[in-house]
């Protein structure tokens, strides 16, 4: 049965696993940079954690012939540069967002080097579970082929909000992100707190990045990134710094962004393109309609950049 014959029902479908696929790499960004803002600590250079998580994780999988490998190189790639990130950060006088930016051009710069070779061979994929094995649908089976970082992702925004809301390192990293002095008072070291937090918001990033070589779209190009790194910042400002909206917002972003194939799976292709800008369109529209002066950075911890 091909696309075409479950008529209008294809459009729902094809959203429906665009969105599963498409949001993870965002799910795990976006956490990252939630919990890395949380700590007051703004990170712009996750894309380039993001792309150089992508190819390490496809070079190390590539060569042990073992994706959760690849996974867990690129989450440790991703901490190394949240590491570097977090150190340059704590001297005085040192803007975390221009740092940001030439981390970001780092890591891009530095996967393409080392990435050249890798563009050729085809490493092994992340294996996936099979939510529409009860029919017969192709469509449907397709849709809900689902990969374990998926779910994954789902559990950590449900553990990372129970860890902010109850416990005593959630605690912690609220207290300095909303309060350097109050921190020092409380005998906490701020510096380590952000230190700690970026690098584990880096090894989340990183985590996303494998995702995109080792699944979906699953190859490693210099293309393979179209800004995902970049909208994380605005899909945790879209969720209140909130890290349970930071997966539906990405699943949000995720839908939007299968819009167009979906349409064009029931034979709509007329301005087939413009829809590919319908994930950057939706963000912004959110941003604006949830946004007014008295409450545009409500939820947002004090001691961003943001906020002063």
């Amino acid at each position: 049965m091909d696309s075409v014959e479950i008529g209008l029902w294809g459009v729902p479908l094809a959203i429906l696993g665009g969105a599963i696929r498409v949001s993870t790499p965002f799910i795990f960004v976006s956490l990252g940079e939630c919990l890395t803002e949380r700590s007051g600590r703004i990170n712009l250079g996750l894309e380039g954690t993001l792309v150089f998580g992508a190819m390490s994780g496809y070079a190390i999988a590539y060569e042990t012939g073992s994706p959760f490998a690849g996974v867990l190189a690129a989450a440790v790639s991703g901490a190394c540069f949240g590491l570097l990130h977090g150190w340059i950060c704590k001297f005085k006088g040192v803007n975390d967002i221009a740092v940001g930016i030439a981390m970001m051009l780092l890591g891009m710069g530095l996967a393409f080097f080392f990435g050249k070779p890798y563009i050729q061979p085809v490493a092994p994929d992340l294996p996936s579970i099979n939510f529409g094995w009860w029919s017969d649908v192709p469509q449907v089976r397709a849709a809900l082929q689902v990969n374990v970082l998926f779910i994954l992702g789902g559990l950590l925004a449900l553990a990372m909000a129970w860890m902010f809301r109850s416990t005593r390192v959630g605690l912690t990293v609220r207290v300095v992100g909303d309060s350097t002095d109050a921190a020092r008072a409380m005998g906490l070291d701020p510096d380590r707190v952000r230190l700690l937090s970026t690098a584990m918001g880096g090894a989340l990033a990183g985590v996303g990045g494998a995702y995109l070589s080792l699944f979906y779209p699953g190859s490693w190009t210099e293309g393979i990134s179209s800004g995902q790194g970049l909208m994380a910042i605005a899909l945790v400002i879209f969720a209140r710094w909130n890290p349970v909206n930071c997966f539906w917002a990405s699943l949000l972003f995720g839908g939007a962004g299968a819009l167009g194939p979906a349409l064009q799976s029931i034979g709509i292709s007329e301005g087939y393109y413009l829809f590919f800008a319908a994930p950057y369109v939706l963000t912004l529209g959110l941003l604006i309609l949830t946004s007014s002066p008295d409450r545009a950075m409500q939820g947002a911890p004090l001691e961003l950049s943001l906020t002063k």
